[in-house]
Protein backbone atom coordinates (compact mmCIF):
# COMPACT_ATOMS: atom_id res chain seq x y z
CA UNK A 1 0.00 0.00 0.00
CA UNK A 2 1.29 4.04 -0.75
CA UNK A 3 1.01 7.23 1.55
CA UNK A 4 1.61 9.78 -0.71
CA UNK A 5 2.48 13.23 1.58
CA UNK A 6 2.51 16.46 0.52
CA UNK A 7 2.77 20.22 1.89
CA UNK A 8 2.62 23.69 1.31
CA UNK A 9 0.44 24.12 -1.90
CA UNK A 10 -0.34 27.67 -0.92
CA UNK A 11 -3.30 28.42 -2.86
CA UNK A 12 -1.97 27.10 -6.70
CA UNK A 13 -5.02 25.31 -8.76
CA UNK A 14 -2.27 24.61 -10.91
CA UNK A 15 -0.14 22.17 -8.17
CA UNK A 16 -2.81 20.92 -6.93
CA UNK A 17 -3.76 19.23 -10.12
CA UNK A 18 -0.93 18.27 -10.58
CA UNK A 19 -0.48 16.52 -7.24
CA UNK A 20 -4.15 14.85 -7.61
CA UNK A 21 -2.42 13.56 -11.14
CA UNK A 22 0.32 11.71 -9.42
CA UNK A 23 -1.76 10.44 -6.40
CA UNK A 24 -4.16 8.77 -8.86
CA UNK A 25 -0.96 7.63 -10.81
CA UNK A 26 0.49 6.38 -8.01
CA UNK A 27 -2.31 4.38 -7.10
CA UNK A 28 -2.18 5.60 -3.22
CA UNK A 29 -4.49 4.53 -0.78
CA UNK A 30 -4.16 8.10 0.84
CA UNK A 31 -2.70 11.59 0.66
CA UNK A 32 -1.70 13.46 3.74
CA UNK A 33 -1.32 17.16 3.88
CA UNK A 34 0.77 18.61 6.10
CA UNK A 35 -0.66 22.38 5.86
CA UNK A 36 -0.39 25.34 4.01
CA UNK A 37 -3.17 24.65 1.33
CA UNK A 38 -4.95 27.67 0.24
CA UNK A 39 -3.02 30.48 1.34
CA UNK A 40 0.19 31.73 0.41
CA UNK A 41 1.17 33.81 3.20
CA UNK A 42 2.70 37.59 3.45
CA UNK A 43 6.37 35.94 2.96
CA UNK A 44 5.71 33.91 -0.18
CA UNK A 45 5.17 35.45 -3.74
CA UNK A 46 1.92 34.42 -5.36
CA UNK A 47 2.04 30.50 -6.36
CA UNK A 48 1.18 29.49 -10.25
CA UNK A 49 -2.16 30.07 -11.08
CA UNK A 50 -2.87 31.06 -7.30
CA UNK A 51 -7.05 30.51 -7.16
CA UNK A 52 -8.04 29.36 -3.39
CA UNK A 53 -11.67 28.31 -4.01
CA UNK A 54 -10.40 26.50 -7.08
CA UNK A 55 -7.55 24.45 -5.11
CA UNK A 56 -9.87 23.68 -2.72
CA UNK A 57 -12.69 22.14 -5.42
CA UNK A 58 -10.14 19.82 -6.43
CA UNK A 59 -9.21 18.81 -3.16
CA UNK A 60 -12.51 18.20 -2.27
CA UNK A 61 -12.82 15.89 -5.02
CA UNK A 62 -10.59 13.23 -3.00
CA UNK A 63 -11.82 14.12 0.27
CA UNK A 64 -12.78 10.95 1.63
CA UNK A 65 -8.71 9.77 0.94
CA UNK A 66 -7.19 13.02 2.45
CA UNK A 67 -5.71 13.46 6.06
CA UNK A 68 -4.69 16.61 6.66
CA UNK A 69 -2.84 18.71 9.64
CA UNK A 70 -2.91 22.88 10.42
CA UNK A 71 -0.73 24.99 9.00
CA UNK A 72 0.64 27.81 10.07
CA UNK A 73 -0.90 29.72 6.86
CA UNK A 74 -4.55 27.39 7.48
CA UNK A 75 -7.68 29.09 9.71
CA UNK A 76 -11.12 28.23 10.19
CA UNK A 77 -11.99 30.18 7.34
CA UNK A 78 -10.22 27.79 5.32
CA UNK A 79 -12.24 24.97 6.88
CA UNK A 80 -15.22 26.22 5.41
CA UNK A 81 -14.72 25.54 2.05
CA UNK A 82 -12.89 22.73 2.68
CA UNK A 83 -14.91 19.01 2.91
CA UNK A 84 -12.32 16.75 5.30
CA UNK A 85 -10.67 17.88 8.61
CA UNK A 86 -7.78 20.42 8.56
CA UNK A 87 -7.77 22.43 11.47
CA UNK A 88 -5.79 19.54 13.85
CA UNK A 89 -1.67 20.76 14.20
CA UNK A 90 -1.11 16.56 14.01
CA UNK A 91 -2.13 13.67 13.03
CA UNK A 92 -0.71 10.03 14.70
CA UNK A 93 -0.60 7.81 11.73
CA UNK A 94 0.44 3.75 11.76
CA UNK A 95 0.93 2.91 8.11
CA UNK A 96 2.19 -0.61 7.42
CA UNK A 97 4.04 -0.55 11.27
CA UNK A 98 5.50 2.50 10.29
CA UNK A 99 4.79 5.35 13.18
CA UNK A 100 4.46 8.91 11.65
CA UNK A 101 3.71 11.87 13.77
CA UNK A 102 2.49 14.54 10.90
CA UNK A 103 2.66 17.97 11.93
CA UNK A 104 3.19 21.05 9.62
CA UNK A 105 7.13 22.53 11.24
CA UNK A 106 5.90 25.86 12.25
CA UNK A 107 4.84 23.92 16.05
CA UNK A 108 7.20 20.73 16.12
CA UNK A 109 9.82 20.19 14.07
CA UNK A 110 13.42 18.73 14.02
CA UNK A 111 15.30 21.00 16.47
CA UNK A 112 11.40 20.80 18.36
CA UNK A 113 10.55 18.16 18.10
CA UNK A 114 6.96 16.90 20.03
CA UNK A 115 6.87 13.97 22.71
CA UNK A 116 7.05 10.48 20.59
CA UNK A 117 7.85 6.93 20.93
CA UNK A 118 11.18 6.30 19.86
CA UNK A 119 11.25 4.90 16.09
CA UNK A 120 8.70 7.52 15.02
CA UNK A 121 8.76 9.47 11.91
CA UNK A 122 8.69 12.64 12.30
CA UNK A 123 6.83 14.08 9.41
CA UNK A 124 7.10 18.17 8.53
CA UNK A 125 6.12 20.23 5.90
CA UNK A 126 6.85 24.44 6.45
CA UNK A 127 10.56 24.69 5.33
CA UNK A 128 9.72 23.89 1.83
CA UNK A 129 12.80 22.03 1.35
CA UNK A 130 13.03 18.14 0.95
CA UNK A 131 14.87 16.49 3.60
CA UNK A 132 15.41 13.38 5.34
CA UNK A 133 17.40 13.12 8.33
CA UNK A 134 17.91 10.45 11.04
CA UNK A 135 17.80 11.90 14.67
CA UNK A 136 18.83 10.04 18.01
CA UNK A 137 15.47 8.83 18.58
CA UNK A 138 13.54 9.26 15.40
CA UNK A 139 13.96 10.34 11.75
CA UNK A 140 13.14 13.34 10.37
CA UNK A 141 11.12 13.70 7.18
CA UNK A 142 9.89 16.67 4.64
CA UNK A 143 8.44 16.30 1.40
CA UNK A 144 9.40 19.92 0.57
CA UNK A 145 6.72 22.25 -1.18
CA UNK A 146 4.28 21.28 -4.09
CA UNK A 147 4.21 24.73 -5.54
CA UNK A 148 6.91 27.19 -3.44
CA UNK A 149 10.17 25.36 -3.28
CA UNK A 150 13.25 26.90 -1.63
CA UNK A 151 16.81 26.20 -1.92
CA UNK A 152 16.99 24.86 -5.07
CA UNK A 153 14.71 22.21 -4.50
CA UNK A 154 12.37 20.67 -7.16
CA UNK A 155 8.49 21.01 -6.02
CA UNK A 156 7.81 17.85 -4.98
CA UNK A 157 5.26 15.22 -2.98
CA UNK A 158 6.60 11.92 -1.40
CA UNK A 159 5.77 8.49 -0.82
CA UNK A 160 5.75 5.99 1.28
CA UNK A 161 5.76 2.07 0.34
CA UNK A 162 6.53 -0.23 2.75
CA UNK A 163 9.66 1.42 4.99
CA UNK A 164 10.95 3.41 1.77
CA UNK A 165 10.38 6.63 1.10
CA UNK A 166 10.63 8.16 -2.53
CA UNK A 167 10.76 11.84 -3.38
CA UNK A 168 9.19 12.79 -6.59
CA UNK A 169 9.08 16.40 -8.57
CA UNK A 170 5.86 17.67 -9.73
CA UNK A 171 6.38 15.59 -12.62
CA UNK A 172 6.32 12.05 -10.88
CA UNK A 173 10.52 11.79 -11.67
CA UNK A 174 11.90 9.97 -8.23
CA UNK A 175 15.01 12.09 -6.98
CA UNK A 176 15.51 10.77 -3.75
CA UNK A 177 14.80 7.39 -2.09
CA UNK A 178 15.22 6.06 1.82
CA UNK A 179 14.80 2.62 3.04
CA UNK A 180 14.05 2.33 7.00
CA UNK A 181 15.82 -0.37 8.53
Amino acid sequence: MKLMIASDLHGSAYYAGKLLDAFQTEGAEKLLLLGDLLYHGPRNALPRDYDCMRTAELLNTVKERIIAVRGNCDCEVDQMVLDFPLLADYALVEWEGVSLYATHGHLWSKDSPPPMARGTVLLNGHFHVPACEPCREFLYVNPGSTSIPKDGSPGSCLVLEGRTFTWKDMDGRAYQTYTMA
